[in-house]
């Protein structure tokens, strides 16, 4: 993990019950005496990141409806640190405005990047629900209410355009967009998941998540492709464009997309345990 991550030695479950009881009922002592929970239950994970958010991010409460997307917190607060490393920003005195593109009921990249860096953050959705459910994560805790603003994406079709307004400037943007070609991709991922892991049963998407947040038409490439595409008509609005990358053979076909619109990009490995990922990071003004 990034060295700033303060996740990075692991979860300390006694603080965490401390600032959010319902927690306990989930953690257990494995055979290596050590506390954990089971990741594979949607329920423990989604009061693990609650008493997360609620003793490392100043955050009141945070919830999200039954059966959206609940991913661990320390791979997203990476996605944040790389991203002030890239803007070469590390303090919480300076003014970035920053745009996270499918920010889901569970609002997580804009409450980390205001909480642990002090910017200001606005989340898109093309989902109602979802753009609802993050507006009301962002009312319950008071702080966040003047820094993170929800803005609904009508047209499905569009990414930026409809939510970048003429007159706005943003250091960066950023998305965790839907890696998967459809339903049926997802479940075979995760009963391969299951099966490393070793767990019998039926098949369940442990952290949630949405159609629109687990898989489109395409999956990831035509997604980041069209990104990349309709980032052209903002290059003068946007410092960084930046996407995670799931699938580390899809980069070439990027960057090739990338290469004929004349960008500068840059690829940022990150590793969370035995998950590895990357981060693509592209802009129009040559500085790389």
């Amino acid at each position: 993990m990034h060295p700033r991550n303060i996740h990075r030695k692991g979860y300390n479950f006694d603080e965490l019950v401390e600032n959010h009881q319902p927690l306990k009922r989930f953690v257990f002592t494995n055979e290596y005496k050590n506390k954990t929970i089971d990741f594979n239950k949607p329920d423990a994970v989604f009061h693990l990141n609650k008493a997360l958010l609620k003793t490392y991010y100043q955050i009141t409460d945070w919830r999200i409806p039954k059966g959206y997307l609940c991913s661990p917190i320390p791979g997203r607060a990476d996605y944040i640190h790389q991203i002030a490393d890239l803007l070469e920003v590390q303090n919480s005195k300076s003014q970035i405005l920053g745009l996270d593109v499918g920010v889901g009921a569970n609002c997580i990249y804009p409450i980390l990047g205001t909480q642990i860096y002090g910017w200001r953050m606005v989340g898109t959705d093309i989902k109602l629900e979802s753009i609802n459910a993050a507006k009301y994560n962002v009312s319950l805790t008071k702080k966040l209410k003047d820094t993170i603003g929800i803005r609904h994406q009508q047209n499905p079709a569009h990414i930026f355009e409809g939510i970048i307004k003429p007159n706005e400037y943003y250091n960066f943007t950023m998305c965790n967009p839907p890696f998967h070609k459809s339903k049926e991709d997802a479940l075979k991922g995760t009963k391969l998941k299951l099966k490393n892991l070793k767990k019998d049963g039926p098949t369940t998407l442990n952290f949630g998540g949405q159609a629109n947040e687990l898989w489109c038409n395409g999956g990831e490439v035509l997604f980041i492709k069209r990104m990349i595409k309709q980032s052209v008509e903002f290059k003068n609005q946007v410092d960084w464009f930046t996407t995670l990358v799931s699938n580390k053979e899809n980069l070439s076909k990027f960057q090739k997309h990338l290469d004929k619109l004349n960008a500068s990009y840059k690829i940022i490995d990150m590793s969370q345990g035995n998950k590895k990922s990357r981060i693509l990071a592209w802009n129009f003004s040559g500085n790389v």
